[in-house]
């Protein structure tokens, strides 16, 4: 495997320390880390990026995520392993990562559901960590970033 090209965000040179940026605005939002792990996996596995699944799997291990809850992420809503708050943000992240397969895309009860375990400012840091990830995928795969390459 070969990447078409180097990362875009290291080619422009003021583009990873902002997007970085906005990554670590989101981890100070009151929604648990682990939380935001599993947000990243389960959107980077939806878009297909094997780079962001390889390093988003290896840092939640590291931070001390199960293999049980890394290896079923994917099939989240028929495992017990996932409390109803990581369910809600789960869903809110396939209804956000998925904007364009269904007219309404994120429905009211995906965010009713979400609004019903975290308040306003963890919200809004869900979603921007959401958008966060979805760049990151984005460029990776439009790219062909290799899994692994990133250390």
């Amino acid at each position: 495997m070969k990447a078409r090209m180097g990362n875009p965000a290291m080619v422009i040179p003021d583009a990873l320390p902002a997007i970085l940026a906005l990554k670590s605005a989101t981890e100070h939002g009151g929604v648990p880390a682990a939380t935001l792990d599993l947000v990243h996996l389960r959107a980077s596995q939806i878009n297909g990026c094997g780079a962001c699944v390889d390093a988003g799997t290896r840092h939640a291990k590291k931070a001390g995520e199960s293999d049980q809850r890394l290896f079923t992420v994917a099939a989240w809503r028929d495992v017990p392993y996932f409390t109803d708050a990581e369910r809600a943000a789960l869903a809110l992240t396939e209804a956000v990562t998925r904007l364009g397969d269904r007219a309404d895309p994120v429905p009211d009860e995906i965010w009713d559901e979400a609004a019903r375990h975290y308040d306003e400012p963890a919200l809004a840091a869900l979603v921007l960590s959401i958008a966060t990830t979805n760049v990151f995928n984005r460029l990776n795969v439009t790219t062909r970033q290799v899994a692994g390459s990133w250390g």
